[in-house]
């Protein structure tokens, strides 16, 4: 016998769900209604040791064995990414067809795998030559947060390509909270990146970025407002995020919203808000747009609430 209210409490709590759910429109109980985040979680730990697996595989892992347990990782991790497809489909469009267009995506993710891992190479070499006090692309890779959470990212952007965008927010969101560094997985980011530091360091989902662009941490690109339709509702999907040229450097602390432009090679100094097109390099610090304040054509932008 418990010494709490036990039958009370569950019969509650099943009042609150079936409201929930009626409300939602979500009264389907014959299948797993969503994927699952554990399930997610796993298969992305395996793709991360297939990708690296003498970094990120297995500690008993050596060269000689390295195919063998890439290839039974692999599938492992596809069987896992194709059964929570499957879920994700049926739950965003119902059944028709959710079998083999759940396998066409996983079949061109699988594909896609090795064009990933090239990007990545570019990202911790990026990390490597960009940070003094790395000694080795293997401290990069074991121990960076920024690639850590580029390897997320990597994977969620492929997976939201292929318009699966609830696992692609999984695992994105699971970087998210080991790192501290919020990746919206529709960012699109060149090779190359290095994300230095990173906590705090914030990218919308409609965000563009080249080649060789580096950010320290505490960085947001963000939307500057969200216009509403016609019944109040937010609109969703249109390009709100800055574009980010190649070889551009974005030190700790800036903020860069709505959907403006930082020229090729432009340099943004720490702690400066940015709201207007940056021309390709320039040098964007608080002394310059301090001076840029006294000319009587210059109007100071006002702090609005950054939504990534």
């Amino acid at each position: 016998m418990s010494d709490f209210p036990i039958p009370h409490i569950v019969a509650a709590l099943r009042e609150v769900r079936e409201q929930w759910r009626t409300q939602q429109g979500r009264t389907d109980t014959t299948h797993r209604e969503f994927p699952s985040r554990d399930a997610v979680a796993r298969a992305v730990d395996a793709l991360k040791g297939v990708l690296y697996p003498l970094r990120l595989g297995p500690p008993d892992l050596r060269q000689a064995g390295e195919d063998f347990y890439i290839a039974h990782t692999l599938d492992t991790a596809l069987q896992a990414l194709l059964a929570q497809a499957r879920i994700e489909l049926r739950y965003r469009k119902g059944s028709d067809d959710v079998d083999e267009r759940a396998a066409q995506a996983v079949r061109a993710f699988s594909e896609a795998l090795p064009a990933l891992r090239q990007q990545l190479d570019e990202d911790v070499l990026a990390a490597f030559h960009g940070d003094p006090a790395a000694q080795s692309v293997d401290e990069v890779v074991l121990s960076y947060p920024g690639v850590h959470a580029l390897i997320h990212h990597r994977i969620a952007h492929t997976l939201y390509a292929l318009e699966l965008p609830l696992l692609a927010r999984i695992a994105a969101e699971l970087a998210h909270g080991q790192t501290g560094i919020d990746i919206h997985p529709g960012a699109r980011i060149g090779a190359g990146c290095f994300i230095d530091h990173g906590t705090g360091v914030v990218i919308g989902e409609t965000a563009v970025l080249g080649r060789n662009v580096r950010i320290y941490q505490a960085v947001t690109l963000g939307a500057k407002r969200f216009p509403r339709d016609a019944q109040g509702h937010l609109q969703k999907g249109w390009p709100r995020h800055p574009i980010v040229q190649d070889d551009v450097v974005i030190y700790a602390g800036a903020t860069i919203l709505g959907r403006v432009t930082i020229g090729h090679g432009a340099v943004i100094g720490g702690n400066v808000w940015v709201t207007e097109d940056v021309p390709p390099g320039a040098h964007v610090t608080q002394a310059t747009v301090q001076q840029a304040a006294q000319s009587p054509t210059f109007h100071q932008p006002q702090p609005e609430a950054a939504i990534p």
